[in-house]
């Protein structure tokens, strides 16, 4: 019982040192002048990434890298078929308006660029360099097509993007408060979380790979999850499909190349015949509501969820 405290405390002080660090990292952004749209494309999304980022790196360090391939393939596959479908049963989501189709298919493009370097495993520093070049495309095309939407005076009704966690009144101490927060809590809850689960499970006779695709997963999607309800509750369903393919990307892409550069990350063969295939099947899933414009309806939540309970019971069972 005392190791499901601690990893749920590590949790919590994961959680919130990583909302620290968004609010610390965004107000220092825009306070030297920092345009808004960039920091939204960079800080924020790094810093939202923070919580995963600092727990694939302590698994590693701790000599325990399949809960950084875990946690980073089950969040994944839980951001699809959890992360969705249960604001999908809460009120429903509208996609045929969503304009997420280039994202959409980039992230398919990540996806397979990752499950072909699985299979060149294991995953070293190497593999790292072009996971995060393949990033660093992404992020300069979006860049480059935000600037030239803005320029073309597409955006002009917004003149200053609403940044999460931007704040123009913050003063500096404040500012420098929730840096020091966010920097000191991160790693802390990280370790107290690899700590707790690897004791887990070789407490319990499972290997942490079950661990990272398990408790540490759907710890680490929940800012996600709150996130898709609330904008399914507000009838935002750009918001909750722009949310799950963007973390989707970057937990691909800048976690597991990131931590690749620490150490090497060796790829189980359940990965390799199971779990990259239920992630990449649960991304597929999604192309009928993005490219089609299928309404994603209570009973297609209930069926998304259901599919994600399903696949819990066969890598736990």
């Amino acid at each position: 019982m005392t190791d499901f405290l601690l990893a749920g405390l590590g949790l919590v002080i994961l959680l919130l040192a990583g909302d620290s660090l968004v609010r610390g990292a965004v107000n220092v952004s825009l306070r030297l002048g920092v345009p808004a749209l960039l920091v939204s494309l960079t800080v924020v999304a790094f810093g939202t990434s923070a919580p995963e980022l600092l727990i694939g790196v302590s698994a590693v360090l701790e000599n325990a890298p399949g809960i950084a391939m875990g946690n980073v393939v089950g969040s994944n596959t839980a951001n699809i078929l959890l992360v969705l479908g249960i604001p999908a049963i809460v009120s429903g989501l509208r996609t045929d308006e969503c304009n997420t189709t280039k994202s959409y298919v980039v992230m398919l493009l990540a996806s397979v660029l990752f499950i072909g370097i699985c299979f060149m495993g294991p995953i070293t520093w190497v593999h790292g360099l072009v996971l995060l070049a393949a990033l660093a495309l992404i992020l300069g095309d979006q860049t480059r097509e935000a600037l030239a939407h803005r320029k073309n005076g597409k955006a002009a009704a917004v003149e200053e993007e609403e940044v999460e966690g931007a704040d123009p009144e913050m003063r500096w101490p404040k500012i420098l408060i929730f840096l020091v927060l966010g920097l000191i809590g991160l790693p802390l809850g990280a370790d107290l979380l690899v700590d707790a689960s690897t004791s887990i499970a070789q407490r319990f006779g499972v290997s942490d790979t079950v661990i990272g695709l398990t408790l540490v997963a759907i710890g680490t999607s929940l800012p996600e999850l709150a996130t898709t309800v609330m904008a399914a509750l507000r009838k935002q369903a750009d918001v909750a499909l722009g949310n799950v393919i963007g973390s989707n990307m970057f937990n691909l892409l800048a976690i597991i190349g990131i931590t690749s550069l620490v150490g090497t990350i060796p790829v189980g063969r359940e990965f390799l015949t199971l779990d990259l295939w239920v992630m990449l099947g649960a991304s597929l899933l999604l192309g009928p509501f993005v490219l089609r414009g299928w309404t994603m309806t209570r009973t297609w939540g209930v069926i998304l969820t259901a599919l994600y309970v399903a696949y819990l019971w066969l890598i736990i069972s």
